[in-house]
């Protein structure tokens, strides 16, 4: 991967069929992390996996994963996510009334803790949780569904944590989804991102799973990150 940056290529996008070989082809094409995207039917208008799938996905690869929780009260779930497997638990900001609680026990798991937003949600929502958490998650799409368009927008929130970053306001990692691939990663790195999460460009790449992970890593690879300009979401 490019110096700097991290790719979670996420199996919402895999085949279910032969998940334990397309987790070892990413593994093996350079996948930093393995991005895992759970959702109750609640809080999005889908129902993916739970703890059964990590504790699989967890006997299939060594890479760190990347719990994604889409679900309401996640308070309920964090430890039995913990003993599958992941390594981080990243709730969204929306989905809960006590933040810095939710957090703090993701913590108290010994896992990194991760918020997420969704496209219109200020980042002023998650500012007292900043000093806290070890990574912030900037929808690019509205969570549900893999193979949506990315949404430019939301790059004005990765602006601001950035900003944040550079005043020492939070050591979070900046981390987008949603619409990722060779196209939208770079505008999205020029925004201040660092964890990219691709589902259907890593695991329906034509050309198959190291291809796509490839076709990634090249994009952020040329790209200059020092004193670039920032991309103009008009462009996309």
């Amino acid at each position: 991967m490019a110096k700097g940056f991290t790719l979670a290529p996420s199996i919402l996008s895999a085949d279910f069929l032969h998940l334990e070989d397309a987790i070892q082809a990413a593994e093996k094409g350079g996948a930093d992390w393995i991005h895992i995207d759970v959702m109750d039917g609640h809080f999005v208008p889908n129902i993916t996996m739970g703890p059964v799938i990590v504790k699989a996905v967890r006997r299939a690869t060594r890479l760190p994963l990347d719990v994604h929780l889409m679900i309401e009260t996640p308070q309920r779930y964090l430890e039995d996510f913990a003993v599958a497997g992941a390594d981080s638990l990243t709730v969204h900001v929306e989905a809960t009334t006590d933040l810095e609680q939710v957090t703090q026990a993701i913590r108290d798991l010994g896992l990194r803790a991760g918020v997420a937003i969704n496209p219109g949600t200020p980042i002023g929502r998650v500012k007292k949780a900043l000093e806290r958490i070890d990574l912030l998650l900037v929808m690019t799409v509205n969570p549900g569904f893999s193979e949506q368009t990315f949404m430019p927008g939301p790059l004005q929130e990765v602006e601001q944590l950035r900003e944040l970053k550079l005043q020492r306001r939070t050591k979070a990692l900046i981390q987008v989804d949603g619409g990722i691939d060779a196209r939208t990663a770079p505008l999205a790195a020029q925004a201040g991102a660092e964890i990219f999460v691709a589902a259907s460009a890593i695991f329906k790449h034509k050309e198959g799973i190291a291809a796509g992970i490839e076709a990634i890593r090249g994009s952020l690879a040329t790209l200059e990150t020092q004193g670039a300009p920032l991309a103009d979401p008009a462009d996309t």
